[in-house]
């Protein structure tokens, strides 16, 4: 019984310790715990790898070669009786420049084999003396060849079979030999894996039943500031930017605390600002564009102001619906933001004036590659939001402003890029009036299309 108390007299001298400190010491205990545990596993792994690979190395550079190795050396065994007796019907140079060829093909064999890393106990001197002797032995008696009936052909044969044999087999059984250490290793590769496997596990519980422990003990310590804090967000997110935390702590929540309520008071900044932003794209409208283009004009700054309007919009609106028409300018909005997203920098700005009419405000190095993006993506998508017949057919049918029908073409997106690269533009409104004299000239062209303002 003493020794279970002075356990847990111990336990709760810990955890009271633990719960005096801050909020980063906290989670640096737990995180160092973690950190220990994925150091042990990450040895553990790397250590069984290690010897994985090794083993793999061994067989990949020793034993597979000496397999591989040892079925070439039979054939060419085998080749060069073949080469001696095409020799002694034929009698061309060429089957025995063959026959050496093989022979010196085994001795570079022999010469790999023993080449190999690994220290292995092969009969290689016996079996280079023995081949050696086999094709001297074959060189001396080919003659004998030209009667393959005489006694002493017979007899060539029984002694060139006999030799064969012994090679074969020397050969056979020193690749046997690689093909049982293979297998041993493939065994021993298994059962480190196994184990591995099971003391991985067997950490990883560990560590997660150790951030169980430690993430308990620090939320129970933080949890009613916690609450306090979740209180002012709601308070907040009803509008009441004003709304006083009690929060006494002072630890890292204190200071976060402290962070909220500067936060809250930039939210009540921004809530105005938030007024002129498209319900519809969440992008800014024309204040924003505005204020955006005089701060980059008073810093000296270079940009290329391009405008974007969708073409025959009106008529898909009339013919498909408001609806529709949302998605639409809806995907516009998306295409530009991926145009950017891809191509363009954190610089860029993008905007919604309203209705189909976007702005995007880059560089004069940047807008071609962007707007060229825009359209293709725009052209690819907007097929899409047409009926099948109508999207075959290639046009809808609509009325125009004076009421007369009319075809109209699926829609595309004229863009109009205007730089104060070469002339001096004061403002926003310059801007917007360069923009729709060109933007007229885009839109006289038929389909998806930007041009570009070159006056001086």
């Amino acid at each position: 019984m003493s020794a279970s108390k002075g356990l847990s007299r111990f336990s709760d001298m810990i955890r009271s310790r633990f719960l005096r400190l801050t909020i980063a010491r906290k989670m640096l205990v737990g995180y160092i715990s973690l950190l220990g545990l994925l150091v042990l596993i990450s040895v553990f792994a790397l250590g069984n790898l290690n010897r994985l690979n090794s083993i793999n190395r061994s067989i990949l550079q020793t034993d597979i070669p000496v397999i591989a190795t040892a079925d070439k050396m039979v054939d060419i065994i085998l080749a060069q009786e073949l080469y001696a007796r095409r020799y002694s019907i034929l009698r061309t140079t060429d089957m025995l420049n063959l026959f050496w060829e093989r022979n010196e093909e085994f001795n570079q064999h022999l010469n790999d084999l023993r080449a190999i890393p690994e220290d292995r106990d092969q009969p290689l001197d016996k079996l280079a003396l023995l081949h050696d002797a086999y094709s001297k032995f074959i060189i001396e008696n080919i003659e004998i060849l030209d009667d393959p009936a005489s006694r002493e052909a017979q007899d060539f044969d029984i002694k060139l079979k006999s030799e064969q044999e012994e090679i074969i087999k020397l050969i056979k059984d020193m690749a046997g030999m690689a093909l049982y250490d293979q297998r041993v290793k493939t065994g021993i590769t298994t059962s480190i894996g196994s184990i591995a496997y099971k003391a991985v596990i067997l950490l990883c519980l560990s560590g997660l039943i150790l951030t169980v422990i430690t993430a308990t003990l620090i939320t129970r310590n933080i949890s009613g500031a916690i609450n306090e804090l979740k209180y002012a967000t709601t308070m907040i997110s009803k509008g009441n930017f004003d709304h006083k935390m009690e929060i006494r702590n002072k630890d890292e929540l204190g200071d976060l605390a402290k962070a909220f309520a500067t936060m809250a008071q930039r939210l009540k900044l921004l809530e105005a600002a938030s007024l002129d932003t498209s319900p519809l794209t969440r992008l800014p409208g024309g204040i924003t564009i505005d204020n955006t283009i005089k701060t980059r004009i008073a810093d000296g700054k270079i940009i290329a102001f391009c405008l974007m309007d969708l073409d025959n919009f009106k008529a898909y609106n009339d013919h498909y619906g408001y609806a529709k028409g949302n998605d639409l300018i809806q995907k516009t909005a998306h295409i530009i933001q991926d145009a950017v997203a891809s191509l363009g920098t954190e610089s860029d700005f993008i905007g919604h004036i309203g209705g189909d009419d976007f702005v995007l405000i880059t560089t004069p190095e940047r807008y071609a590659s962007l707007c060229q993006f825009v359209i293709e993506k725009f052209d690819q998508a907007v097929p899409d939001f047409y009926s099948n017949a109508d999207r075959e057919r290639g046009y809808i049918e609509g009325e125009n402003r004076q009421g007369q029908k009319v075809s109209f073409p699926l829609a595309s997106i004229s863009i109009a890029v205007v730089t104060n690269q070469r002339r001096s533009i004061e403002n926003y409104i310059q801007f917007g009036e360069i923009a729709a004299e060109v933007k007229e000239l885009a839109k006289a062209r038929v389909g998806s299309v930007f041009k570009v303002d070159r006056r001086t």
